[in-house]
């Protein structure tokens, strides 16, 4: 499984290209070309999705039942705008103008790896978002990961 991290300052051309990190691809395995899948992510970012990744992500898509309404709009919203892209010989991506214009990106973007897949974000808009983070942040930590991770009382 593919293990991404980090976050990437980088700028996109006057034509859309991005080029790609060279620490972001060579924790995809330094394939090049590497190929992407790309969609609208949540809070007007844009998903970046590694393509076995994307596999495995539309396997369970797929599984949806397209006769509940829920499922359908999520089905639509899910692949609205999903295009695939190949890393040029300068592993360069073209992000298409469409999904820039979603996350209002112009120029400046970061690109946050974690788990198996990238957002990319309007720098700007990132780095405000991040300014935001909750005061609550130990206790929502406590919420999500005090289960999961043997939050429980531990006796010494």
């Amino acid at each position: 499984m593919v293990q991404l991290y980090g976050e990437y300052e980088c700028k996109i051309d006057a034509k859309g290209r991005l080029k790609m990190p060279a620490q972001l691809l060579k924790q995809l395995g330094g394939l090049s070309p590497a190929t992407f899948f790309v969609n609208r992510g949540f809070e007007n970012c844009i998903m970046l999705y590694p393509e076995k990744v994307w596999d495995k992500i539309v396997a369970g898509v797929n599984k949806l039942n397209v006769y509940r309404q829920k499922d359908r709009n999520f089905i639509r919203y899910f692949y609205r705008g999903v295009t695939s892209m190949t890393t040029d010989s300068a592993d360069r991506v073209l992000i298409s103008k469409h999904l820039l214009d979603y996350a209002n990106i112009e120029k400046e973007v970061v690109l946050f790896a974690y788990l198996d897949r990238i957002e990319m974000w309007d720098k700007d808009s990132y780095y405000n978002m991040l300014d935001a983070e909750p005061h609550e942040f130990s206790d929502l930590a406590e919420q999500v990961l005090g289960q999961s991770l043997g939050g429980e009382n531990q006796e010494s």
